[in-house]
């Protein structure tokens, strides 16, 4: 695979400008390529501590990240092998580059940096969507600074962030159909909770019970006769029920029936 001319003619401009910065700089660069990996690495741990004490599907997301990061580099990884493109501190005549240039059969195109940022940003944005605005801009910076350090072309990073955003989503999503009630079955045995946290504790049931106006709380309200009832809201002006005779017991003016 051939890179295009205008990748070329900006990853000189690149390079030409980060050979011209101050010695600490080129240093910051190196170790910032790779150290950016290690955080993410941190970052995963944190997901997965944070998910302990949330549902199922959150436990397994967090569970999804790396793996789906991994799937995302095998892509990138396989795409490689197939397209063969040079490494531009090889191929560009009089290229300068901060970094040591890796060794021959080991391609450009894509780059597994920034696909590996990428990817990781993407699934931990899934699983924890609260990191966006600190693993986003982290997985930009490393991509450009594998151009920046002359072990990549641009298109290079592009791409390789490209095949990060999309096949690790997809694949963390996918993964946690499966992850999910595995989780709720592993929380089930001892060890299983200790690395993945208790089931979160559901709603307390509430009781049937009427608890009433007076009382003990739990306790049921007796149930009260009508007559009683009537008479206690109304006093002594209580009305007695009716005889099957018709005539109404007690009623004054009415001599009882024989």
């Amino acid at each position: 695979m051939r890179a295009p001319d205008v990748s070329v003619d900006l990853y000189r401009d690149i390079t030409g400008f980060a050979y011209g910065t101050p010695p600490w700089a080129h240093t910051f660069a190196e170790v910032g390529t790779d150290a950016g990996l290690l955080l993410f690495v941190v970052l995963f741990a944190a997901g997965w501590w944070r998910a302990r004490g949330a549902d199922a599907r959150a436990m397994g997301l967090a569970l999804a990240a790396p793996v789906a990061m991994v799937a995302a580099y095998l892509v990138s990884e396989v795409s490689k092998g197939y397209l063969r493109e040079e490494r531009p501190c090889r191929a560009v005549a009089g290229a300068v580059h901060i970094a040591a240039c890796p060794a021959p059969g080991d391609w450009s195109f894509p780059s597994n940096h920034a696909t590996i940022a990428a990817g990781s940003a993407a699934a931990l944005v899934v699983a924890w969507r609260a990191t966006a605005p600190l693993v986003l801009p982290l997985a930009a910076l490393m991509a450009l600074s594998r151009v920046f350090v002359g072990v990549h072309y641009p298109h290079d990073v592009a791409a390789g962030f490209a095949v990060g955003c999309l096949v690790a989503p997809v694949t963390a999503v996918l993964l946690v159909r499966a992850a999910a009630p595995l989780v709720v079955r592993l929380r089930n045995v001892p060890a299983g909770a200790v690395l993945l946290g208790p089931s979160p504790a559901g709603p307390s049931p509430v009781s049937p019970v009427d608890h009433g106006d007076v009382g003990e709380p739990g306790v049921p309200r007796p149930a009260v006769p009508v007559g009683a009832a009537s008479g206690a809201a109304g006093g002594d002006a209580a009305v007695t029920m009716p005889d099957v005779g018709g005539a109404v017991r007690g009623a004054p003016g009415r001599p009882p029936l024989p």
